[in-house]
């Protein structure tokens, strides 16, 4: 009897994946405070294939918070896509395709406007309220995550982001807060996005302003550890009052390969990816492993530990998630300079540089399950591009050619023995761009007719993609075509 699958898991959860910051808009109503995401300014003289939201100074936030009125400085992420007032109807088109589940962020600014507040907004917390509800209305399992680059500007300000002690407590709060909320109606969350993006979204994760700091590097590693100390705690507590729940971690994913073959080039290879894998590594494990040790050593870092962090780092999560976008590669000079990892330029790529590499993600999805052997979501998969609304239509058929090589090498990699429990397609609704805040980078199936300036009828169009998407989904991944 062969025991290779023949297909995906019938109880397989399809889904899509957005973040709160980058579509709800109302970023100043019902008592919500800015946040770090509230101050990713779009801007239209510099090469937007090269921005991200990297290291920022204390001038910059406060000149930024104060900015966008009448000024001429743009913030899109401050409207997004109006879904705070318009969620009742996107979620029904978004379910019109057969979701199973749909992945959005709490905007942390909502439940603590200042993140150290002593009591959460009431009205922030009505508002999930009424989003999970109309989530689970509409036939769709919610993941939730807690943090995605919605750090109230507070804590950047009044103490130094991520790098202050104080905030494994005030993130904890947050988390019981949200955990005693929703239980019952959420069942898996994830607790930080992309954990291991300390470097181009350095400043919307860990909210340090540079000129606080001394020391940028060893600050930023300080400050993940303290991040994870408070995952541990509040995945704590989650198992210890609510079993059913299962917490997850998520990785920014994509394997990076040896630049050639030379043993210098894999060594660099191997260093670099064990430091992408340190963050699940220890929510995983439970522990800080030798080679990060040696590492922080070789590079002149330090790390302080608390007198309870590594019994606390024992509270392991229940399943591993990363997103897919990409691979690189990496050479002993790129590994030398900042662990970077570089383009490969042997494969395609879209008009920012992201390169296709569908077996990348077999590749990728072996190595995790290989690693951890704990149950894998793939939280974030897509690609952007400039979308064409011709005639009242969008004829997207290079979407359709992307899922579909990436779907098929899921396939592959469940037939390998991994064990994948569910596939979020990144942004199912357009949204504004994580990296450089522009609308005219797409990701959805369902186009939104709104520009980079927030100008535009709002109106929401079906692509041609969302017809061969929700086949995919009626068809639990059988009818690719």
């Amino acid at each position: 009897m062969s025991r290779v699958p023949t297909g995906f898991p019938k109880d397989f959860l399809w889904g899509g994946a957005v973040a709160a910051n980058q579509l709800e808009g109302a970023y100043d109503i019902d008592g919500k405070g800015m946040c770090v995401a509230d101050i990713n300014e779009f801007r239209d003289d510099v090469d937007i294939t090269k921005k991200y939201n990297e290291e920022l100074d204390t001038k910059f936030v406060v000149e930024a918070m104060n900015a966008g009125h009448g000024d001429g400085r743009i913030f899109p992420k401050r409207w997004g896509i109006d879904f705070y007032h318009t969620y009742k109807e996107d979620l029904k088109l978004l379910a019109g395709l057969g979701l199973k589940t749909f992945r959005t962020s709490i905007n942390w600014a909502r439940i603590f406007p200042n993140g150290d507040d002593e009591t959460p907004n009431e009205a922030g917390l009505k508002f999930y309220d009424e989003l999970i509800d109309e989530i689970i209305k509409n036939g769709m399992e919610p993941m939730i995550t807690i943090s995605h680059y919605e750090m109230p500007l507070n804590l950047t300000l009044k103490y130094k982001g991520w790098y202050s002690r104080e905030l494994i407590e005030f993130f904890e709060k947050y988390c019981r807060t949200v955990f005693n909320r929703y239980a019952g109606k959420v069942k898996y969350w994830i607790i930080v996005n992309q954990i291991n993006l300390i470097g181009h979204e350095s400043f919307n994760h860990l909210g340090i302003a540079e000129d606080k700091v001394d020391d940028l590097q060893s600050a930023k590693y300080q400050a993940v550890h303290n991040e994870m100390v408070s995952c541990a705690r509040a995945t704590k507590y989650a198992h210890e009052h609510y079993p059913e729940m299962q917490i997850g971690m998520m990785l920014c994913g994509g394997y990076s390969y040896a630049a050639t073959c030379k043993p210098e080039d894999q060594l660099a290879a191997l260093k670099h990816n064990q430091m992408e894998f340190f963050y699940s590594d220890v929510l995983l494990r439970g522990y800080y492993p030798g080679y990060a040790f040696r590492f922080f050593e070789d590079k002149g870092i330090h790390v302080e530990f608390g007198k309870h962090d590594e019994e606390d780092l024992k509270n392991t999560c229940d399943f591993f998630s990363f997103s897919y976008y990409y691979t690189r590669i990496v050479t002993k000079e790129s590994y030398e300079n900042g662990n970077e990892a570089i383009r490969n330029k042997e494969l395609p790529a879209n008009e920012w540089g992201w390169t296709f590499d569908p077996i990348g993600l077999r590749i990728s999805l072996n190595t995790f399950w290989d690693r951890y052997q704990k149950p894998i979501y793939i939280t974030e998969n897509g690609s952007g591009y400039y979308d064409k609304l011709e005639d009242g239509k969008v004829h997207d058929p290079y979407r359709v050619e992307f899922y579909r090589n990436h779907i098929e090498q899921m396939k592959e990699a469940i037939k390998d023995g991994v064990d994948l429990r569910g596939y979020y397609a990144w942004g199912p609704i357009d949204i504004v761009s994580c990296s450089s805040s522009e609308m005219s980078k797409r990701y959805g199936f369902i186009y939104v007719d709104l520009d980079d300036y927030g100008k535009g009828t709002g109106k929401r169009i079906k692509k041609d993609s969302y017809d061969w998407y929700k086949k995919v989904i009626a068809t639990n991944g059988e009818d690719l075509d």
